[in-house]
């Protein structure tokens, strides 16, 4: 852990180490070295003598360690931590069987918390955590990620498929744990991979109490996404589709974190503490920052913990210390604390500036994306948890029949602000009338107590501040049920802050608190509750519903017909407008299948769409794509890929290729080719890894590539992973060429096609990573967003006309040719393709060819790749050089400013330079008219 405090006493003077820093930049500048490879004896102030306590790796090569009382107290239970991958098993040394599980995984261990003989019993009955079924099995969806060596609960709901690991529990398993949550079934939001501890640490309790006061107290962790989920189905935001289960409780043992700060003696010009978590992005550490007075006062509870319910924290909690901030959202507590900073300024991490805000409900995300403004405004940055209510029983789907006398609605209410809700009411008539529900407090059962937990005092009997949940319960009768359309609930705290009845949308859809309701869908003898929404990609719910029946929600009757609409005609859809006509009427050729598979080579490719046969020769050299798109379509049914990529004015040029009409009997054995494969000839079965080395893609055959995972690197940009059949096999796609990707559409029923460059090089072998920027108006991009891991998705290739040999050797068209000079040019997600040939050209140290990119972009956020062209250049000095200008930048960018332009393009310019371009066709348009008017000729022009 590093402490930094810009505003610090200077009584005491830096160490040797520090002074260089500290002159410089008038710092007094503490360091914890936490690598693995920390073995510093060094002695320093208190505050870092005991923070270095707390996180200090022993010398001990070990692969085992024991958490172990001090020698003059009693232990009722002994625990063995693996710290070393891959798995994080924590497993008591005498632990009983459970005589049934429900989870079906196997091994696992209950553990119970540690318990010494100073926990003491005083009669008063609180919560305690539940037993933990601790999970030790590296789940299959994880083994392939890096998240590898963490071992997880199968029932978790993942929210952004494989990786990074963001999961919320069932809302009925979560309801059902009571208070406390055990860790496995603990929502996890995190932004990466989890980091990993290759040498394991050694906390003892004369280490933890030596310096600071240990406490033991109950919080309740919300993601400021909570029931997201409602606001993506109405519009999508920018996040990804939390239901309800966003919310725990545990109780978190350590240290106060203002006793630490204490320590520091921070001036009065210190305002904010910033935190880093030890966590690896794309855009650097998480890190965030709060107000310092809020981390100085006592009553907010905010501290450092070690352990969650009497155990050591989990990977994916935080392990081994991190940051909890009661009444605050989840994403302000950070996991994996590394560094804290005390600074007159709030925090300048990316993360801080572009996440965790609501902004004006009247800012969409192009304006979003355009201006900065909005994002550099802390008056829109969210603190403290706003008001929520959910009802966890009934369950979306439940039914219950009619001959039942009622029905006990159950849920849960939180607030913020160290409030407490003061009440929660449900109406069955759309909020005319309420009911007031009855409301349990399980923490305050814990102020009538000052025992020791988990090696910490339960610090709450003085404390007026509420940390925690609430549970609440309503009696419904069947009759009034029967009699109603749905239950509406709401909560209010002791600040008079109620929820709101209606939604209130904002780019990153956070802090949904809209009343909670259940659609009471009357079937026979039966009634139905349907919930809003069914979390992550599942379908189901009443919104989902609505939509599918052509509903408006901003009909003030959450887009269910009002008794006036009942009759009311469904409104008419627009007449489709005119496909653009392919085909010649006055060709009447009758085409077989013999004549149709003559013309499958390069000389004179043939293909079909829509069962007309179309002849390719003409358009060989002229096809954006190059020769290569036609040709691995020749003597074969296209018409998915060319519906699917191609615009009108594309299908308007094709009466001029029209050349006949393919026989039914032949478009019939075209689509429909019979099985070769001998009777006789069988397929060994065998459980061994399958070695493949030959290439995986096919020009002319859709293959099935299986998404692994998902990693989101920017607001609008992911990387999708696919697996192929063997872990030995190579993709088999040239540097510079592209592969075609296909996913049907389930409205239209058609294909969506489109020309991927993946992230991945042509050696990687066993997987291919794909860069996809998320438009909202992008077809193809919101199907794939929509995949679900595990399914597959339709791939061929290799595609395109351009093909890099390395050392200034290309082909273009099938021709070889050769340049001592690459000039690229590219915007946004089109710095892939360009990438792939500087990357080649970058890591062989034979290779010579000088590179030049310039790469335009609106914001800083907008820069694809950033950290992979910065190394390449670093690796490439002499040959590579990269220029990244923005159109909307920031203050803080000291880059260029400005699109790519006229005076941009000329000044990069050189003699028999060969350009590369690919980018919107705004861009690709203005730089083809500039390099014409340069005299470049086109054959030294080459668009993507």
């Amino acid at each position: 852990m590093t402490v930094t405090t810009p505003a610090i006493d200077k009584a005491l003077p830096p160490t040797p180490a520090d002074s260089a820093e500290s002159s410089d930049t008038e710092q007094a500048h503490l360091e914890i070295p936490v690598s693995k490879d920390n073995n510093s004896k060094e002695k320093r102030r208190s505050v870092v003598d005991s923070l270095r306590k707390l996180w200090t790796s022993e010398k001990s090569e070990k692969s085992e360690i024991s958490e172990k009382p001090e020698k003059t107290k009693s232990s009722k239970k002994t625990y063995i931590v693996a710290a070393s991958p891959p798995s994080t098993e924590i497993t008591p040394a005498a632990t009983r069987t459970p005589s049934t599980s429900s989870i079906p995984q196997s091994p696992v261990s209950l553990v119970e918390a540690e318990q010494s003989n100073e926990d003491e019993d005083d009669g008063i009955s609180i919560p305690l955590p539940p037993t933990t079924i601790h999970p030790t099995k590296i789940l299959d969806i994880d083994a392939n990620t890096p998240d590898s060596h963490v071992a997880r609960d199968p029932r978790m709901i993942r929210l952004t498929g494989a990786h990074p690991f963001n999961v919320e529990p069932p809302l009925t398993t979560l309801f059902d744990q009571g208070f406390l949550t055990p860790p496995e079934l603990f929502y996890v939001r995190n932004h990466g991979a989890v980091p990993e501890s290759k040498k394991p640490f050694t906390i003892t309790f004369r280490e933890i109490l030596e310096q600071y006061q240990q406490v033991t107290v109950p919080i309740t962790l919300v993601c400021a996404g909570n029931r997201r989920k409602e606001q993506n189905t109405v519009r999508k935001s920018q996040g990804f589709s939390w239901g309800p289960g966003g919310v725990s409780t545990a109780l978190f043992t350590g240290p106060m974190l203002c006793d630490v700060l204490q320590k520091a003696k921070p001036t009065k010009k210190a305002k904010f503490l910033c935190m880093e978590g030890a966590d690896e992005l794309p855009n650097g550490n998480y890190g965030t920052s709060i107000k310092l007075s809020w981390a100085m006062t006592r009553e907010r509870g905010i501290m450092l913990a070690h352990k969650m319910n009497g155990l050591p924290l989990t990977p994916d909690h935080g392990r081994p210390i991190r940051v909890v901030i009661p009444c605050q959202i989840g994403g302000r507590s950070v996991k994996w604390l590394k560094r804290l900073v005390i600074t007159d300024k709030p925090s300048g991490n990316w993360y801080h500036k572009y996440d965790n805000r609501v902004l004006p409900t009247t800012i969409t995300p192009e304006m979003s994306k355009k201006d900065d403004q909005p994002w550099e405004d802390e008056r829109y940055a969210i603190y403290d948890l706003n008001v929520n209510s959910a009802v966890a029983y009934p369950q979306n789907d439940e039914v219950v029949k009619k001959v039942e006398k009622g029905y006990t609605f159950r849920g849960y209410a939180y607030t913020g602000g160290m409030k407490k809700i003061s009440r929660v009411e449900v109406s069955l008539d759309k909020g005319q009338t309420w009911k007031l529900a009855k409301i349990d407090y399980p923490e305050d059962r814990y102020r009538e107590t000052e025992r020791t937990m988990y090696g910490g005092k339960v610090d709450m009997m003085t404390r007026d501040a509420s940390y925690c949940w609430c549970f609440w319960e309503q009696e419904i009768t069947m009759e009034e049920l029967v009699n109603a359309e749905d239950v509406v609930v709401r909560a209010m705290d002791d600040g008079l802050s109620l929820q709101q009845r209606d939604m209130y949308w904002s780019v990153l859809g956070m802090m949904h608190n809209a009343w909670f309701r259940v659609a009471i869908r009357k079937e026979g003898d039966s009634i139905r509750f349907e919930h809003p929404t069914v979390p992550a990609q599942s379908g189901g719910g009443w919104m989902e519903r609505v939509i599918k029946e052509g509903g408006d929600f901003s009909n003030g009757n959450w887009g269910e017909k009002l008794p006036n609409e009942a009759d009311k005609p469904a409104k008419k859809p627009e007449e489709p407008k005119p496909e653009a006509v392919m085909t010649n009427p006055e060709i009447t050729r009758i085409i077989e299948l013999e004549e149709l598979k003559a013309h499958s080579g390069k000389k004179e490719p043939w293909f079909v769409v829509e069962g007309q046969v179309y002849d390719g020769t003409p358009f060989l050299k002229e096809h954006p794509g190059g020769a290569t798109s036609i040709i691995n379509v020749a003597a074969t049914d296209a018409t998915d890929e060319f519906v699917g990529i191609h615009s009108e004015s594309a299908k308007g040029m094709m009466p001029t290729y029209h050349i006949g009409t393919l026989s039914p009997a032949a478009l019939s054995a075209l689509l429909n080719p019979a099985a070769e494969t001998p009777a006789s000839v069988e397929t060994p079965v065998t459980t061994e890894p399958i070695e493949i080395t030959t290439p995986f893609l096919e020009p002319k055959t859709w293959k099935g590539l299986v998404l692994s995972a998902k990693r989101a690197i920017s607001s609008d940009t992911k990387i999708f992973t696919f697996t192929l059949p063997s872990a030995s096999q190579p993709l088999g796609l040239p540097v510079g060429q592209h592969l075609l990707m296909r996913i049907k559409n389930p409205v239209s029923g058609k294909f969506c096609i489109r020309a991927y460059t993946p992230l991945s090089t042509a050696e990687t072998k066993g997987s291919v990573d794909v860069l996809v920027k998320l438009y909202q108006d992008g077809a193809m991009s919101k199907l794939l967003d929509k995949v679900e891991i595990g399914s597959e998705v339709g791939v061929k290739g290799p595609t395109g006309k351009f093909v890099y040999g390395g050392k200034g050797k290309y082909t273009l068209n099938g021709e070889e040719k050769r340049t001592e000079r690459f000039n690229m040019i590219c915007g946004g997600s089109g710095i892939t393709p360009v990438l792939s040939v500087l990357r080649a050209a970058a890591e062989d140290e034979e290779d010579k060819t000088v590179v030049r990119l310039l790469d335009g972009n609106r914001t800083e956020e907008d820069i694809l790749c950033r950290g992979l062209l910065a190394e390449l250049e670093g690796k490439s000095v002499d040959t590579v050089s990269v220029l990244h200008t923005l159109s909307k930048p920031s203050e803080k960018w000291e880059g260029r400013q400005g699109r790519i332009d006229e005076e941009l393009i000329r000044a990069n310019a050189a003699e028999g330079a060969v350009w590369l371009v690919c980018g919107p066709p705004a861009l690709e348009k203005e730089v083809k008219r500039v390099l014409g008017e340069m005299g470049v000729a086109e054959t030294d022009v080459v668009f993507f």
